[in-house]
């Protein structure tokens, strides 16, 4: 198939778009190449398969609208996996109007991009932050998620709600998909595991949040990849049991879904941390401090929709992807042993 991927020098991005080349797709990338953290990660990713000949790759801001049109009318994909956003919550407090730009302003530009160009099925990137005040565990797609505790929660929120509109008008297949903690190789320095590696390997302290009683559904990046493509397989469709008196948030009268991706087992933040010093061969002392703003104490998808639809199966021990995460960082970062 043709697909389109925004977002290929990102983390998740870019391990899509690897896999989608490895099983013969065409597909065409998005991405900014923003400051948000080191640009030259991003390139180092993109160079794993920028030269493969059914790879083509467009530097452009999501919020071009002129450009994303042109690079559909260009590629006519069809299927679209949206994964480019801006991230992180603490950034949101800092700087909203990035979020409004790329979260907003740039999914609306791909939503019209993809109603005119007849795209068979949206993908895109929610997120588990959506659930934001939830205090209901494991969190399911099935809960109102109208308590967020963030901007980029907000703004993904949103998301949600503008693609739903578009299957609901356009009649066009939209799924999005609420990523718990992804992690492992390649990964985001602005996130917890770089973060935390970083401090160990220099013999730092950690700054620990929540005083550590934080649990996480972290999620191995692979499991999260295969997920995606299974969904972007399986064309969202109208919900034949939709009840308008008793509405599904998940589903629709429209061809619309929303699904949890995660691993379905949460772990204490603690036992993380206790694995990367165990991999990385050293200890650090750790600051624990209140919760920050913006943050909640606890994730845990249920992904049963996820598991019923398309088949997921996360399938990944966080100690063989903390040893992964870990056997790279080392390699990538040039720390000696």
């Amino acid at each position: 198939m043709r697909i389109l991927v925004t977002g290929t020098a990102g983390f998740i991005g870019a391990a899509l778009a690897e896999r989608l080349l490895a099983r013969g797709d065409e597909v065409y990338g998005i991405d900014n190449h923003n400051d948000y953290y080191d640009p030259a990660l991003k390139e180092a990713r993109l160079a794993r398969f920028a030269t493969h000949p059914n790879y083509t790759h467009l530097r452009a801001d999501l919020a071009d609208a002129a450009a994303i049109d042109r690079a559909f009318q260009v590629f006519q994909p069809q299927r679209v996996a949206n994964l480019a956003a801006q991230a992180g919550v603490r950034y949101s407090l800092k700087n909203p109007q990035a979020y409004v730009q790329s979260n907003v302003v740039g999914f609306v530009n791909v939503l019209e991009a993809c109603r005119y160009g007849k795209v068979e099925h949206l993908v895109y990137a929610s997120s588990s932050s959506v659930y934001g005040a939830n205090r209901k565990l494991p969190f399911a797609v099935e809960d109102a998620v109208d308590h967020p505790v963030s901007l980029y929660a907000a703004s993904k929120k949103a998301n949600e709600l503008m693609a739903h509109t578009y299957s609901q008008l356009y009649d066009l297949p939209t799924t999005g998909l609420r990523f718990f903690t992804v992690y492992g190789p390649w990964g985001r320095p602005d996130m917890s595991p770089i973060l935390f590696a970083d401090r160990i390997v220099r013999g730092e302290s950690i700054d620990v949040f929540n005083y550590g009683n934080h649990s996480r559904d972290f999620t191995y990046v692979d499991d999260i990849v295969e997920g995606v493509i299974r969904t972007l397989d399986h064309v969202a469709q109208p919900d034949p049991t939709y009840d308008p008196l008793h509405p599904n948030p998940g589903t629709s009268s429209a061809p619309y879904r929303v699904y949890n991706i995660g691993n379905d087992q949460p772990v204490q933040l603690m036992r993380f941390i206790e694995l990367l010093e165990q991999h990385l061969g050293r200890s650090a002392e750790k600051r624990l401090l209140p919760m920050q703003a913006g943050d909640v104490p606890d994730t845990w998808a249920d992904v049963s929709a996820l598991r019923r639809d398309v088949g997921y199966a996360p399938n990944t021990p966080i100690e063989t992807g903390v040893a992964r995460f870990a056997e790279w960082y080392r390699d990538y970062y040039r720390v000696k042993a």
